[in-house]
């Protein structure tokens, strides 16, 4: 009841307009017609009380089925439920109302004014299927925006997540590194940590970008391969044709593939590793000579391409291409405009 109450107070300025037109439409019938006062003041009491009761009525009852059925979340029950429950309520209350004046008041209010009051009725019925259909066809809407958006913030987590699992990667296998040198080469190991925060401030200054110029990134991977050469001398090489290349690519990406290179191949001095990068097609190539370790997994790319593989699928419609061609293993990024 203090609910009733509290949506009754709410909506005074909207009771107060009802009152006021079905008043002066009464009035202006009863002039036409003629009618004495008693019918007058009878007949515009109906008309007010079946007015405040179907569009009040009506409203209340779209705010409870809103509490009890979602449309986010079961928009066909809403919709249904808003449809049934608005016909039975209005056929019911114009009913009973007729029937009170009727029976308690005595007053018959005739099949000229039944008609009238039934096509109030139809009106009605009609105005608040449209604003059910309308409410309908917003909250489906809104929902699938909500939807779209969620999707959208889900992909970005996912991209983060992906992103994020680079360098923690990175930094362990250059540690690794480091402490091997340490040991056996004290003064290349100092070299080695000095191109080493070259190379960190890089993964630092890089950590919130989706896309690097190919330029920066071939910079950052000639400072990963002086760490990697200090590790394999000439046993490891790099030969990059720069003059086909030009566009973006994901954030250290060629370092992963040049990673997964030197971790699933052998690097020995009767068979160096030979990493060619060029560009083809819009694709920037990385090609390394296929000299598999044994035991190694079938899939020389490993979790490294699985992560470019899915990062790249947020970054560009065109796929990461992976194949295996007259003895080397090849993997194709596609060259994002600037």
């Amino acid at each position: 009841m203090a609910r009733i109450l509290g949506f009754l107070r709410e909506s005074r300025s909207i009771a107060l307009w009802l009152v006021f037109i079905a008043s002066l439409m009464n009035a202006v019938m009863a002039l036409r017609a003629g009618w004495s006062l008693r019918t007058s003041l009878y007949v515009g009491t109906l008309t007010i009380l079946i007015w405040l009761f179907l569009w009040l009525g009506n409203s209340y009852l779209n705010e409870w089925l809103n509490e009890r059925y979602s449309w986010h979340d079961r928009p066909v029950a809403r919709f249904v439920a808003g449809i049934i429950g608005m016909l039975v309520y209005s056929i019911g209350i114009v009913y009973l109302l007729i029937l009170f004046f009727r029976h308690v008041l005595n007053f018959d209010v005739g099949d000229d004014l039944n008609g009238m009051f039934f096509s109030t009725l139809v009106i009605t019925t009609i105005i608040t299927m449209f604003m059910t259909g309308r409410a309908f066809l917003f909250n489906w809407r809104e929902a699938a925006v909500d939807a779209e958006r969620m999707k959208r913030e889900s992909v970005k987590a996912q991209y983060e997540s992906l992103r994020s699992q680079v360098n923690p990667h990175f930094l362990f296998n250059s540690l690794n590194a480091l402490t091997n040198l340490v040991h056996q080469q004290p003064d290349e190991a100092v070299r080695f940590i000095k191109q080493l925060s070259e190379v960190y401030r890089y993964v630092l200054d890089t950590r919130d970008k989706e896309l690097v110029n190919v330029e920066e990134e071939l910079h950052f991977l000639d400072a990963y391969l002086f760490l990697q050469q200090i590790r394999f001398g000439n046993k490891l090489r790099l030969d990059v044709r720069k003059e086909s290349l030009s566009g973006q690519v994901a954030p250290l990406a060629l370092q992963l593939l040049v990673e997964n290179a030197i971790k699933h191949n052998i690097i020995a001095d009767d068979q160096p590793l030979a990493v060619h990068l060029f560009g083809n097609d819009g694709y920037l190539w990385v090609s390394n000579t296929l000299q598999k370790k044994s035991g190694m997994p079938e899939n020389p790319g490993g979790i490294g391409l699985e992560n470019i593989r899915r990062r790249y699928s947020f970054l560009s419609s065109q796929p990461v291409v992976v194949r295996e061609a007259a003895g080397n293993f090849e993997v194709g990024l596609p060259l994002i405009p600037s």
